[in-house]
């Protein structure tokens, strides 16, 4: 299973949205801090894309397979901040429609 590294992002940021929606009406909240990302990625050019490149997050799994001079190691800090450019706590009341533990089916 290929992830792009826009994809583990993303996932980063829904799982900070639902830790701070379970924690709305909790007495203790936790500011988020700089979220600091590493990953090992491939760059592939993408035949669909018109020639552009993609980075792809490498697993553990398939890192032993690719040689180490197509492999690139990327790390960056995050600093999460809400849509009026404010500081995030993990307790905020945020605007999430993602699912939910008390969700019913």
């Amino acid at each position: 299973m290929e992830i792009g590294l826009a994809d583990a992002v993303d996932a980063v940021r829904k799982e900070l949205l639902e830790a701070a929606s379970r924690g709305a009406d909790q007495p203790l909240s936790f500011e988020v801090g700089p979220i600091e990302m590493e990953f090992e990625i491939e760059l592939r050019a993408e035949a669909k894309a018109g020639g552009k490149f993609k980075a792809w997050v490498v697993s553990a799994e398939t890192e032993a397979g690719i040689a180490r001079g197509r492999t690139h190691r990327v790390a960056f800090t995050l600093t999460p901040r809400g849509t009026d450019s404010a500081k995030v706590n993990i307790g905020d009341r945020v605007a999430y429609n993602g699912p939910h533990e008390d969700d019913v089916d």
